[in-house]
C-alpha cells in the first residue's frame, strides 16, 4: 500500500492517472498532453505499471495505457476510516459556524 502512495506522490504520475481516467491513451498522446519528453513520460508510465496502477496493451505499433482500478479501490478502502473522521470533524465545524455566524 505504501509504495502506491509513494508512486502517487509525484505530480506528473497523478496527472497521467487523471488523463487515463478519461480513457485509455497511447504513449504519444500522453506525451503531448503532459508536455513532457517521451523518455520522461515513459519513465513515469513504467513506475505506474510496476506499481500495478496502469497496464499497457499493444495496439498495432503503439502501446496504449489504461488504469487498473483494483489498486485504487484498495487505497480507497484503506482511506475510508480516515474520511469518516474528517467528515465528522467537518460536520462539527459546520455546526459551530452555523451557531456562531460572526
Amino acid at each position: 500500500m505504501s509504495s502506491a502512495f509513494a508512486v502517487l506522490a509525484e505530480p506528473a504520475r497523478r496527472r497521467i492517472l487523471d488523463l487515463l481516467l478519461e480513457r485509455p491513451r497511447p504513449v504519444n498522446e500522453l506525451v503531448e498532453r503532459l508536455g513532457m519528453s517521451q523518455p520522461g513520460t515513459s519513465k513515469h508510465l513504467r513506475v505506474l505499471r510496476e506499481a500495478g496502477l496502469v497496464r499497457a496493451r499493444q495496439d498495432a505499433q503503439r502501446r496504449v495505457y489504461e488504469l487498473r482500478m483494483e489498486p485504487l479501490a484498495e487505497m480507497d478502502a484503506w482511506l475510508a476510516p480516515y474520511r469518516r473522521v474528517w467528515s465528522a470533524r467537518l460536520d462539527s465545524l459546520e455546526e459551530h459556524l452555523d451557531r456562531n455566524p460572526d
